[in-house]
């Protein structure tokens, strides 16, 4: 097991990266403030994973309450979050009750979100079981969910007590989900640790064929940079929002097609590329770094292409994204692999260009 550290004084909290995690009452019993849990899941994680988790707790003389959500993109809403908040008033759960989220970035969300909200704030744990929400979405404590007019506009920054990351819980992660969450991890590569990117060129076919070592390497990594970013910028104030490279055109992407068409991971995927595409047009970013890019994207099974929606629909829907201010849309393009910056200095007409060509 690897052991890292999200620094945020009272609020600071470990990761722990390994396998057999789930069995591991160890790691879980120091977090809780009394015997009391609710585990948040889904209707595809549950069969998998719930009753080896409940066992585990049970056996530590923990009592849990299982809540079992539909599974899917579509339902990271407020009738979901209602299901949650009722199942935790009719078991009369206390401020002393923790929530622990097990699943994949949608039961994360969700159940940060109502953690921050029950009671005005109950504790909670992250046990994320895709590698999505292992490398991202579980650390750093965003918390929300979708509405109809916009992906996470509704939400809150609350940091979870602990993140574990059993990778074995990967093994049962269908090869498109999978893929989906490599697309976060070379973000990580992109933004701000070129030699990560170089290892990740090197090693993308053992990652995909999930080689133990350096899947374990590929999430530790990614959690490293997320949680140095993290702890230097909790609320997104500034070089947080580089983490968000591929977003503004992905969430429109997700938007447009319907929750849960594209999975975040792809449209995330889309997005980088689209956004790579500007840079170069800026005289930002040379033709060699957009083929490595593609290339890598390509290697990892995910979309290189966004759906054609034409700009002034792209336009729209990126207009609700949060980085917007004074009603400008801003970006995050590149300078470079392992180089970018948020900006709202670009060329309208160049990013009209990128968009039409989707």
């Amino acid at each position: 097991m690897q052991t890292l550290n999200v620094s945020l004084a009272d609020r600071s909290y470990p990761i722990h990266i390994g396998k057999g995690l789930l069995i591991s009452a160890n790691l879980i019993l120091p977090h809780l403030k009394r015997k009391n849990v609710a585990i948040v899941t889904n209707t595809t994680v549950a069969p998998l994973y719930l009753d080896k988790l409940s066992q585990t707790l049970q056996a530590a003389g923990v009592k849990v309450i299982p809540i079992v959500l539909p599974d899917g993109e579509v339902y990271k809403n407020s009738e979901t979050l209602n299901t949650i908040y009722d199942a935790l008033l009719k078991n009369r759960c206390e401020r002393s009750t923790t929530l622990i989220a097990l699943g994949g970035g949608v039961i994360g969300d969700l159940t940060g979100y109502a953690a921050a909200t029950y009671l005005r704030g109950v504790p909670f744990i992250q046990i994320p079981t895709t590698l999505l929400s292992q490398v991202d979405s579980s650390v750093g404590g965003k918390t929300g969910i979708n509405h109809p007019l916009g992906k996470n506009m509704i939400g809150a920054f609350y940091q979870p007590q602990v993140v574990l990351a059993d990778i074995e819980t990967l093994k049962t992660l269908p090869t498109r989900e999978f893929s989906a969450g490599v697309a976060e991890v070379i973000k990580y590569g992109l933004i701000r640790d070129a030699d990560f990117f170089d290892w990740l060129e090197t090693n993308m076919i053992k990652l995909m064929a999930l080689d133990e070592a350096v899947l374990s390497y590929a999430i530790y990594r990614s959690c490293q940079n997320k949680a140095e970013v993290v702890a230097r910028d909790e609320h997104e104030n500034g070089e947080r929002a580089l983490l968000n490279l591929g977003h503004t055109f992905g969430h429109a992407i997700e938007n447009a097609m319907g929750y849960g068409v594209w999975l975040h991971g792809e449209a995330v995927a889309a997005g980088t590329i689209m956004a790579a595409d500007l840079s170069q047009r800026m005289g930002w970013l040379g033709d060699a770094d957009v083929q490595r890019i593609r290339t890598i994207f390509s290697e990892a099974k995910l979309p290189l292409n966004a759906p054609k929606l034409g700009a002034k629909k792209y336009l729209d829907l990126m207009q609700l994204d949060k980085k917007v201010a004074d009603g400008r849309i801003r970006l995050i393009l590149q300078k470079g692999i392992g180089k970018s910056l948020i900006t709202s200095d670009y060329d309208a007409e160049k990013l009209k260009q990128t968009l039409d060509l989707q």
